[in-house]
């Protein structure tokens, strides 16, 4: 009788980096966030090497539709100097978004007659594969960030006086 042994490397087949890539953290600051979607990104083999590497920063970049369809500009994905020799690897290019004709649709609608844009807030890896999530988002005028700042420093605020509260009772 011979024992059925799973090997741990059987198990962790399917995945890869598991989890949260890179972040807009000033997305939440700068603009105020209505909706959110789920893009894939057509990458070169380099740029998964990048990714996987955890060199890959989006906090300036932006969507852009261009004959109808959707582009990252600004992402910048630092080549790996282990990757191929003969690939000439450019960290800033311009990479296609891949979403669905009804979402980049309603997003054209909201770009141009509304005057909204599109942030990518979160990119991360969902069954081996890199996607990125995008908000549709406007833009927040001075006293508007101070506002989010004052309720930030306020919840702060509360959470300790709670916590100080629960220790004491």
């Amino acid at each position: 009788m011979t024992k059925n042994k799973t090997n741990k490397s059987d198990k962790d087949k399917g995945k890869s980096g598991g989890g949260t890539i890179a972040l807009n953290k000033r997305a939440r600051f700068d603009y105020h966030l209505e909706e959110r979607f789920e893009a894939g990104l057509a990458l070169q083999g380099w740029e998964v090497k990048s990714i996987r590497a955890g060199r890959a920063n989006i906090g300036e970049s932006y969507a852009v539709v261009r004959d109808g369809e959707m582009f990252l500009f600004g992402a910048q994905m630092t080549p790996v100097l282990s990757t191929s020799s003969h690939v000439v690897a450019d960290p800033m290019r311009t990479r296609k978004l891949l979403l669905h004709r009804r979402e980049i649709d309603k997003l054209i609608g909201q770009i141009e007659r509304d005057g909204y844009t599109v942030i990518p807030t979160s990119m991360y890896w969902k069954a081996g594969k890199v996607k990125l999530e995008l908000a549709l988002a406007k833009g927040k005028q001075s006293h508007d960030k101070r506002q989010t700042s004052k309720d930030r420093d306020w919840a702060r605020e509360k959470q300790r006086t709670l916590r100080q509260h629960n220790k004491n009772a």
